[in-house]
């Protein structure tokens, strides 16, 4: 398995906690590839500032729901890397799987405990692409034309992936089918449904909700959601 350096990089500030932060999610997401992890608990109070449990699953997007045929799909992975790659949909399913079980949580207020998900981990796409030591951000694309942007750091966590199931069935197109990104540890926003590109960045670039007045770290338990 190819492994991700995180090499100085100017202007990155605590560097050291960064890397030991990485080190110990890949540790973790190693032991859920083994199945032998617990979930990490962000907070001790599980429900964040502001939220409430549903047990439905609602469906918010920009007014699109695009259809896109597995046998057209694509996800091109490209930017600060030294690997750039271009994922068909067989390419993709053939990559180490990933499970998860985490909780969502909507910028709109709800959430929804135990969310099961099944995909690729974001940490077997950077293994595949190997991003440069300049790669600091990574903004996303989807097919609907949305886009967000995360840091890398954050995406370096023992539970992202690009999901193409969610609780032991085929991702529908409502939700993002056939594969949107999840962050479980951010507002929901924060991961494209229908994504079809991941670009590396050494620098941030807003995306579509950041640049209209929302938070751009989306931490739900600061009740961080807008700017």
């Amino acid at each position: 398995m190819m492994v991700v350096t995180l090499a100085p990089v100017d202007g990155l500030p605590n560097l050291s906690a960064v890397k030991e932060s990485y080190i110990a999610a890949k540790q973790r997401w190693a032991s859920k590839m083994a199945g032998v992890a617990k979930r990490e608990t962000h907070s001790t109070d599980r429900l964040p500032p502001g939220q409430h449990l549903v047990e439905n699953f609602p469906v918010l997007d920009l007014g699109i729901q695009p259809e896109v045929p597995t046998d057209t799909w694509t996800l091109r992975i490209h930017g600060q890397v030294e690997n750039p790659v271009t994922l068909d949909w067989d390419a993709f399913r053939a990559l180490p799987a990933f499970q998860d079980t985490s909780d969502f949580h909507c910028v709109t207020t709800w959430s929804q405990y135990d969310m099961r998900w099944e995909g690729v981990a974001f940490f077997t796409l950077a293994d595949l692409v190997r991003p440069k030591a300049s790669a600091t951000h990574v903004f996303f694309r989807a097919h609907d034309g949305y886009t967000t942007n995360n840091r890398l750091e954050a995406l370096l966590d023992d539970d992202v992936l690009v999901a193409h199931s969610w609780n032991g069935q085929a991702l529908s197109r409502e939700h993002g089918g056939p594969a949107r990104v999840i962050v479980p540890k951010l507002y929901a926003w924060k991961g494209a449904k229908w994504v079809k590109e991941m670009i590396f960045l050494d620098r941030d670039i807003l995306g579509f909700w950041e640049l209209r007045g929302y938070s751009n770290t989306a931490d739900p338990w600061r009740d961080d959601r807008f700017a």
